[in-house]
């Protein structure tokens, strides 16, 4: 008896230290916040380029997480990744995005696709043509677009993948596919032709996705009357007006009030929704909260803008040159998209 007694100590003893403070677990609180409604948005197609390179992600308690699972955590709803024709080192490909795309739909996000039709950056500066198309006159254009457009939905719509928006170009103040589809004083025909090639691509596949054509620099109202309004006189399609804006600590406030206006204008003017498709500023700026929060609130109060996408705010360390993400150079995220969490 007297041995019975000391096994049943010795298994008690083990099994309080077995629940000491040091070993408990608590289970992680993971916050959930709504995944319909207005886009609370980023855009990640860094983030399997950053995730081979052996880059980590940590929230603000200096957990590693998941970068997408992270960003949930942290409000946001809806991803936006952007597609190239034929790169050389396949990230932003077709299966590079629909493995992206995959994860997204796994975690409940909405989806953006934002074709650049190209095989690298297309943005004001930029627009050249798939090596690809290099020789194809506008007609033959057309038909590339409306096929590379085609292909890419039908594969993510094959895998489930429920496409929201699609970006028919991007950053395209001008136009894209220089020379044949430049947006310019004396052929504001081309490009519309290009675009609506590319708009009922999209609806072939996506009857409900809204096609957002895409301009840089939202303050600015002119540089978008400009090009809708040649658009629209040439029959040219869209749903949704997309906007970029960068502002500095220095312009920040005059920039946000500006590009808000601009947001009643045109939706006005055109009679369609408006979206703020990329949006960022230092991480490291003491404005980059202030300035979220100024344009998220003041684009929610806007009937008809259906959301805010930061770009790329997984990036740190100067990731690329790029230092307009939202964490900080030790991959822990700051307090830069609170916003999106109300």
């Amino acid at each position: 008896m007297k041995l019975k007694y000391i096994f049943l100590a010795f298994v008690s003893i083990i099994a309080l230290s077995s629940c000491s403070d040091t070993d408990t677990t608590v289970a992680e609180t993971v916050p959930t916040y709504d995944m319909s409604g207005f886009a609370k948005g980023a855009d990640v197609s860094w983030v399997t380029e950053m995730e081979a390179a052996g880059t980590k992600f940590y929230d603000a308690n200096g957990r590693e997480t998941e970068c997408l699972k992270l960003l949930k955590s942290m409000g946001v709803n809806s991803i936006r990744l952007r597609v190239w024709v034929d790169p050389t080192d396949g990230w932003n490909g077709k299966q590079d995005v629909l493995a992206k795309a995959l994860r997204a739909k796994a975690l409940g996000f909405r989806v953006m696709i934002d074709f650049h039709y190209s095989d690298s950056w297309a943005d004001p500066a930029h627009q050249t043509k798939p090596a690809a198309w290099t020789n194809d006159n506008l007609d033959q254009l057309k038909v590339d677009v409306a096929k590379h457009t085609t292909d890419v939905l039908q594969t993510l719509k094959d895998k489930g993948v429920d496409v929201e928006w699609v970006q028919v170009g991007n950053e395209t103040p001008t136009g894209m596919l220089w020379k044949e589809g430049t947006y310019s004083d004396t052929d504001k025909s081309s490009f519309a032709q290009l675009i609506n090639a590319g708009y009922d691509a999209v609806k072939s596949v996506y009857p409900n996705a809204q096609v957002i054509i895409h301009v840089d620099k939202g303050n600015l109202l002119g540089r978008f009357t400009w090009l809708f309004d040649g658009l629209k006189a040439n029959g040219a399609k869209w749903d949704v007006i997309g906007m970029s804006l960068y502002p500095e600590d220095s312009d920040w406030e005059t920039e946000t009030n500006d590009c808000l206006s601009n947001i009643k204008t045109l939706k006005d003017r055109y009679g369609c929704k408006v979206v703020l498709s990329e949006v960022g500023m230092p991480w490291d700026s003491e404005n980059a909260e202030a300035f979220m929060t100024k344009l998220v609130t003041g684009s929610k109060a806007i009937d008809g803008c259906l959301g805010v996408f930061y770009w790329e705010p997984e990036c740190y360390n100067s990731w690329e040159g790029y230092s307009k993400g939202v964490f900080d150079n030790s991959g822990k995220a700051t307090s830069t998209l609170n916003i999106f969490k109300q």
